[in-house]
């Protein structure tokens, strides 16, 4: 890999989107009006930056349905085995579409929250990759400020200049870490019902092996997601139970879904299968290595390679940062490669278990 700046374009590949849904083609006359209309709201507030005001009024965990004490695996869900059409057609990688085959399992029925992660770090004394010194062995050539702990954050542009410079929003940011993942200056106080972000697969994968679990490969995820939809491509309108960005991404998020940055799991209607947040609020990594297409099946990680910093994964679901003009991938069969040592501002994850059904 040649730098973390470099990765940046892999880590969010949204300029493949078609030249029809570009910003030039608005112009910049209804630009000015599509701000103005929108006067008075509130415009844009990343989960790293907001006012103590709103800080007041922000929701900060939302109800989930009880438990029975009875349950075999609390806070999980049982995904029963099937065969579906596994792809979608909007982006290329997502293609061909193709039949596979699932067996059952149980999958976290949220995101892996703040709590849970720090429950984790509390009983292992587990210490986060972006807390660490940065592998400059592995990044040869990083600059001084890319060889300092941190990760990559959503930072709204005050000047927009078109769309190709993903940096505009995006910031590397020294000390951004699960406890601050919008750097040093935030933290995660009050926010324990919140995903855990700002993890990369060594961390994830560390966490589910201390539950006993595994991260889902891609074929589990979008099955789970699908709730047993069969056919390919039956959810490409953008989800209205679901944590993304309304409004004209970078500048302009109107907050109608209840959320401009992330949102406590379980805030919207689970799926078919009890499952929350699959799509939006933020990505989730896969245990499979990233190619850009679906010509042969998924590769899950090898057993030599778990934990291993290397190389790029599948993560699927969107995030909060996913309009239906730019990004566009609040779709069960989305996907898109994420370097497996940097983590994101709106990067998460969920675990699955292998174990008799119901």
């Amino acid at each position: 890999m040649k730098s973390r700046f470099s990765r940046f374009t892999r880590f969010a590949p949204f300029q493949r989107f078609t030249q029809a849904r570009r910003l030039g083609l608005l112009g910049l006359g209804l630009l000015l009006l599509f701000l103005l209309g929108l006067a008075g709201k509130s415009l844009w507030f990343s989960s790293a930056a907001r006012t103590t005001a709103q800080q007041d009024t922000e929701r900060l965990s939302c109800a989930l349905p009880d438990v029975a004490t009875s349950a075999p695996h609390p806070g999980m869900v049982w995904v029963q085995g099937g065969q579906f059409a596994f792809g979608d057609t909007v982006y290329p990688e997502e293609q061909p579409v193709r039949p596979t085959t699932v067996a059952g399992f149980w999958m976290d029925r949220t995101e892996v929250t703040n709590d849970e992660f720090a429950q984790f770090v509390a009983a292992t004394g587990y210490i986060s990759v972006a807390e660490r010194a940065v592998d400059t062995a592995r990044h040869p050539g990083l600059p001084p400020d890319l060889q300092v702990p941190g990760a990559v954050v959503f930072t709204p542009p005050n000047d927009l200049q078109g769309r190709g410079d993903l940096m505009q929003w995006w910031r590397y940011t020294a000390g951004a870490q699960w406890r601050h993942p919008g750097g040093p200056a935030t933290d995660i106080k009050g926010r324990g019902a919140f995903p855990v972000v700002t993890v990369t697969l060594e961390d994830a994968q560390a966490y589910a092996r201390w539950k006993g679990r595994t991260l889902p490969t891609e074929a589990q995820w979008e099955w789970a997601a699908r709730a047993g939809q069969t056919q390919a491509g039956q959810d490409h309108n953008q989800p209205a139970q679901a944590n993304t960005w309304q409004g004209l991404f970078p500048v302009v998020n109107s907050g109608d879904d209840g959320f401009v940055g992330l949102a406590p799991v379980g805030c919207y209607a689970p799926n078919a299968w009890g499952l929350f947040d699959l799509m939006g609020n933020v990505w989730e990594l896969t245990a499979d290595v990233y190619q850009p297409h679906h010509l042969q099946p998924a590769e899950a990680l090898t057993a030599g390679q778990r934990g291993s910093p290397a190389g790029q994964l599948v993560i699927k679901g969107g995030s909060f940062l996913c309009a239906p003009n730019y990004c566009m991938r609040y779709r069960s069969g989305a996907r898109q490669p994420q370097d497996a040592d940097l983590g994101a501002s709106h990067l998460g994850f969920r675990t699955v278990l292998q174990a008799p059904g119901p």
